[in-house]
Formats: C-alpha cells, structure tokens, sequence
C-alpha cells in the first residue's frame, strides 16, 4: 500500500487527524481576508467585460508579423479612441475586440485596420456582437444562478437538514466571490465562457461539500444516546475520514485545468482559453479549500448552539472526567510506598485512620498457648 493510501486508512479508521474544527477560527479568519481582497479589487477594478457583453466588434486577422502592442495601437487609432484588446492566436493570427462599435462604424475600422496591419480587407473577418444579447445572456446566468442555489438549498435541507443548507450556501457564494474577485484582479476577459467555468465550479464545490455531509450524518446518526463524542469530535472525524479522497478528486480535477490555463492559454497563446480556464482553476481550488474548511466547522457551530448538543458536550466531559480521577487514584495505589519510612510517612500523612489496625496488628495471642 502507497503510503498516502495508508495515511488515509488511519485518517478513515480515527487512528491519526488533524483538529479542523478546533482550529476554525483561523479558518474563517483566511476566509474573511480572502473574501474582502476580492471584493475591494472587484470594487476598485471592476469586471473586464467582453463584447458579448457590452457590444462591440470582433475583426480575426490572418497571419500576421504585427506585434499584440502594435495592434493594439492601430486599433485604438482606427476606431477612434475606442479600447480595444488583442489576442494572438496559436497560428499567428489576431483577434482583435474593439467595444461600442456599431455596424456604421465597423467596416471603415475593418478598412483601416487592414491597411495598417498590411493584409488584404477580404481577409479580416468581422463579427458584430450588439449590446441586447449580452444583457440578455447575462440576465439568463443570472436566472440559472438562482434556481441553481434554490434547489441546492431544497436538496440539502430535505436529504440532510436546514443546518447543512445553509453551510453549503454560505460555502457557494464564499467560493463565487472569490472567483469573481481573482478575475477582476487578474484583469481576464469575463465570456460566456466565464459563466459557463462558474456554473461548473458551483456543482463541483457542492459535490465534494456532500461526501463529507454524508458521512457526517451517518456518524452522528443517534448521537445523544451516547458519551464519547461530542458533536464537533464528530464532525472533525468526518473531515478526516474523508481527506484523502477530497485532495486526489481536487487534485486530478485541478491537473488539466492548469494545462488548459498555463500551457494552452499561457504557452501557446490560447487566450480564449483563458475564460473558462482560469474560473475552473480558482473556483475548484476554493471549492476543496471550502468544502473542508468552512462547510463543516459550520455545520458545527449551527449543531453546537442546541440545547441536546451542549448538554452532550457536558455529559462528555463529565465522563472524561470521573475517567481521569479514576486513573489517577489507581495510579497513585500502584505507586504506593515500599519501604518503612515510606510508610511512616504514609502513615503520618493518613492520619488516625490507620491507628486502629496498628493496635490490632500488637494484640497478639501468646505463642504456644491456646485456651
């Protein structure tokens, strides 16, 4: 057996762990930094929108020796001060996306920018993309956001309990405006590519969350009719158990997303990868990083509010107590005194209790002599 395999048979079995829900203050303390990081950049820096989004007009090149910079510089001339974003293509061709053009003012842009990149005009290709389509792209995400998160919520509450429904949307939307920030920070185009990477990642995160909800009720299954776990004890036994399969489900997932995101869109100059690529990489990592570190501990400060839970968590340390005492007072009978002055000591310590047998132990009968 490897010897990650046999680290989590011992994490399954309880034999070694890690306190995740005793530490998850600091936890939450990560989180909540992350968090306000990306809502600050998602503030100051905004969305980069594209033009399925915001309209505009999209020219495809062919090969060309015209540098991105210098592009870029001829297509801001040519529109008129419009912003524009180029991308070079894995064959050395551009594509070129200038927002807030319409159809009159795309084909003197076509034109122009022909001319300065030095290619035919027949050859760039131009795609128009008006401003509706994308608002109206963004209001169905939107709509699919939110009857994802209402069934999630109805599932959860129905297959586990509203306790663990309401983690795990803490857990989604903890995981969305992480995203959400990186790509404004990172300045990345957001496509519907984008949308399509935020919706898998939303189903990914609740995947990995309900294996470890599904062990955690079954652990917990009758627990206040026992005395040896508390709640959290539980739920910390829960994450443990199932460590190992949430870091190599992440880490297989996480592998050829980094390909699509270093390599295709790094590499080799695929910056439409980028758009999916780069909202499957952050939301799977913080999907994991959430699943074990936020979802759960939740889970148990909701359960750790009840009333059966706190007189449990009394209970439990009642008994470890009287367990201790116990093991104490045995201990200190198996290491009771050996020799004389020990026991005169003993003796003196005790007190009179001891007297009355010392007077029975000298009342001996005459040795030889029987009445």
């Amino acid at each position: 057996m490897s010897k990650l395999g046999s680290i989590g048979a011992r994490l399954y079995r309880g034999e070694v762990g890690y306190d995740f829900i005793g530490k998850r203050k600091i936890w939450y303390g990560i989180s909540i930094l992350i968090t306000i990081t990306a809502i600050v950049g998602l503030a100051v820096r905004g969305l980069n929108m594209g033009i399925e989004f915001s309209g505009g007009a999209v020219f495809t090149t062919p090969k060309t020796s015209v540098t991105t910079a210098e592009a870029q510089h001829h297509a801001e001339s040519a529109s008129g001060g419009h912003q524009a974003v180029v991308q070079q293509l894995g064959d050395g061709a551009l594509r070129i996306q200038i927002g807030g053009l319409d159809t009159k003012q795309a084909l003197p842009v076509q034109e122009e920018l022909a001319k300065d990149l030095k290619v035919p005009a027949k050859d760039v290709n131009t795609q128009l993309v008006g401003p509706s389509w994308g608002e109206e792209i963004a209001n169905k995400a939107w709509l699919g956001l939110g009857i994802f998160m209402v069934l999630v919520v109805l599932y959860l509450a129905i297959a586990f309990e509203w306790r663990m429904a309401l983690a795990a949307l803490i857990a989604l939307i903890h995981d969305l405006t992480i995203t959400v920030g990186v790509y404004a920070l990172v300045g990345f185009e957001v496509t519907p590519g984008t949308v399509i990477g935020l919706l898998t990642i939303l189903g990914y995160s609740l995947y990995d969350t309900v294996v470890v909800f599904d062990s955690l009720k079954e652990a917990s299954k009758d627990i206040t009719k026992q005395t040896r776990f508390t709640y959290s004890e539980i739920a910390n036994r829960s994450i443990n158990g199932t460590l190992v399969r949430s870091i190599n489900t992440t880490v297989v997932a996480l592998l050829p997303v980094a390909g699509l995101l270093f390599v295709g869109g790094g590499l080799l100059g695929a910056g439409m990868l980028n758009d999916i690529s780069l909202a499957l990489f952050v939301g799977l990592a913080a999907g994991a990083y959430s699943s074990i570190f936020i979802a759960t501990p939740l889970v148990a400060d909701f359960k750790n509010s009840e009333p059966e839970m706190k007189a449990l968590a009394k209970r439990v340390k009642a008994k470890r107590a009287a367990a201790a005492a116990k093991a104490a007072s045995q201990e200190g009978a198996e290491d009771g005194p050996a020799d004389p002055e020990d026991a005169e000591d003993g003796a003196a310590v005790v007190g009179p209790r001891h007297q009355p047998a010392a007077r029975n132990r000298g009342r001996g009968r005459p040795s030889g002599k029987r009445r």
